[in-house]
């Protein structure tokens, strides 16, 4: 078996944690300084802060619950809904070879916010967990976190027109 080290990522998933919760409190910013590029009715759409690849956003109910069986129905649907357009809007904008869709659910499954489920949707390429992130403990992004929002939050708003 071989085993994949991701050193860069003990220093976010250690941090000392603080009361309150980081999805919780961003709803309390503008949406620019929080970067939520879209608000909808149960759901809202987020950039990852340490985004692993350009377009890493995160589909967060703004209810704060734990465990996925505990959304209600609509919130799951749009949930989903959001998911799909963020697929499609990634593809359009980044031109991956493919997408992750995930959830980690707690502290051993990962979770880096273990009490508020989201789903995170981010653009892949081949290869592009690369010798300087595995070794280096660096990314490299092509665009801020300023632009990322920019684009998304255009594409989001364009695909909204009639």
């Amino acid at each position: 078996m071989d085993y994949l080290w991701t050193p860069w990522r003990y220093a976010f998933v250690t941090k000392a944690k603080v009361p309150g919760c980081v999805f919780c409190d961003l709803l309390e910013l503008a949406d620019e300084q929080a970067h939520i590029v879209h608000r909808g009715r149960h759901c809202f759409i987020v950039l990852n802060t340490y985004p692993y690849t350009p377009g890493h956003v995160m589909i967060v109910p703004f209810a704060h619950l734990d465990e996925l069986e505990k959304l209600p129905i609509a919130t799951a649907h749009e949930m989903i809904e959001l998911s799909q357009k963020m697929e499609r809007i990634l593809r359009q904008l980044y031109g991956p070879d493919g997408v992750n869709l995930g959830m980690n659910i707690g502290k051993a499954a990962g979770a880096g916010v273990e009490g508020h489920v989201h789903m995170h949707v981010l653009p892949r390429w081949v290869a592009d967990a690369n010798f300087l992130t595995v070794v280096g403990e660096t990314r490299i992004l092509p665009e801020t976190l300023e632009m990322t929002y920019q684009r998304i939050r255009g594409a989001l708003e364009s695909s909204a027109s009639p």
